[in-house]
């Protein structure tokens, strides 16, 4: 069976970082694989084979993040080799060493969330694939670029950044939104047998809490719908597409910009929800009708006035036109003194809290649809008779 050693190379210079390698013994045989962590002589005890932490040192930190990191690399070393010895084929040192790098290469967490991000955009989840980003983003900024293994999230790191995330600012839907995506890319790495399972995030929070009141009164939202904004063009068009995903009960900004023309037929819209993928289908009213006219049609393939041109980036148009309207939504909520922040997304709590106080029942619209779980209320929609949703529908825009 092989066998491995931890080395320390001192330096040439006299003071200089001297650097650690591994010492890799199978059938005679010795080769050195360099770990790239650099301590100084001092630091380093001979007889042990392992680096000295002294308590109170400034670089105490470092040395025992170094030290877990060597601990790590054995793990990984020693399981290698018992896997290539329960194969019961004939191995080379260069065999161990060439397993142990490909893990390093391919492995790492970062190189395996940006894999999983690549998968997500090639199955179409273009919106999941940007939110695994940020998450990618925020987590490689808290570890300063620093290359982290896949078996090296342990439950301190994890803590460690949940606490930087809350002194950062983020909500805790925020931060449990990053832990939960680490906890999936964790998890799905665990299924392919590619680490154990040590439950890092057993000490974090991953729940979701209720988010602040978002939905406006059926008073406001006719205020909304009465105001003239002949002068205003920008926060006109604002004002209507804040409207049209009222009267498309709650319907998205991105599933509104993406609607095709096609997807009108004899009388009703059909769409697959970007986010979820679930079918709906909403008929359509002489409400969206006015709203509709009152734009150009639109040259391209989509049914509404929102991505006009061929040939751009429509992401990012997207984006763009939601970042306009929110803006221009923020003076409407000061011209109808609204309480809360308006944004595109408060159409949809608003439409929640419309159907809630006309009393419709809470098996066509949940209680949870903008206050507890948006995929409950799919859930909920999805059981039910498209003409039941529709006539809920008809009774709240009736009410404007």
């Amino acid at each position: 069976m092989a066998s491995i050693k931890v080395k320390f190379r001192h330096s040439s210079i006299a003071g200089k970082e001297g650097s650690i390698y591994y010492q890799i013994i199978h059938q005679r045989h010795v080769l050195q694989v360099n770990a790239n962590y650099r301590i100084l002589s001092e630091e380093w005890d001979e007889k042990r084979s392992m680096i000295i932490c002294r308590t109170g040192s400034d670089r105490y930190d470092q040395l025992s993040s170094t030290r877990e990191k060597i601990r790590l690399d054995i793990e990984r070393l020693s399981k290698i080799i018992r896997e290539l010895d329960l194969r019961g084929i004939s191995y080379t040192a260069e065999d161990i060493v060439d397993n142990f790098e490909h893990y390093s290469r391919e492995y790492s967490l970062f190189n395996y969330m940006l894999t999983q991000i690549s998968t997500l955009k090639q199955r179409g989840k273009v919106r999941t694939a940007e939110t695994y980003k940020a998450a990618f983003n925020s987590l490689r900024k808290f570890c300063n670029d620093d290359c982290i293994m896949l078996d090296a999230i342990t439950s301190e790191m994890m803590e460690a950044y949940e606490s930087s995330l809350q002194a950062n600012g983020n909500t805790p839907n925020t931060t449990s939104l990053y832990m939960r995506i680490l906890r999936a890319v964790y998890n799905r790495a665990v299924e392919n047998e590619i680490i154990e399972n040590r439950h890092p995030f057993r000490h974090v929070y991953t729940g979701v809490e209720k988010t602040t009141k978002r939905a406006l009164p059926i008073h406001i939202m006719k205020k909304i719908r009465s105001l003239d904004l002949s002068r205003y063009p920008q926060t006109d068009y604002a004002r209507d597409m804040f409207l049209m995903s009222f009267f498309l009960r709650g319907m998205s900004f991105i599933d509104m910009a993406f609607l095709r023309k096609t997807d009108l037929n004899h009388g009703y819209i059909s769409y697959r929800r970007h986010k979820t993928g679930q079918a709906l289908k909403i008929k359509w009213t002489k409400d969206m009708q006015h709203l509709l006219e009152k734009y150009p049609e639109n040259p391209t393939d989509y049914l509404l006035p929102i991505l006009t041109k061929t040939g751009i980036d429509e992401r990012r148009a997207y984006r763009n036109i939601s970042y306009n309207i929110n803006h221009q939504l923020k003076k409407i909520a000061e011209l109808v003194k609204a309480d809360i922040p308006l944004t595109l997304y408060v159409a949809r709590h608003s439409w929640a809290s419309a159907a809630k106080a006309k009393g419709i029942p809470l098996s066509v619209i949940s209680e949870g649809m903008g206050h507890d779980s948006e995929t409950t209320t799919q859930i909920y929609l999805a059981s039910l008779d498209t003409s039941v949703i529709d006539k809920a529908n008809s009774i709240i825009i009736k009410s404007l």
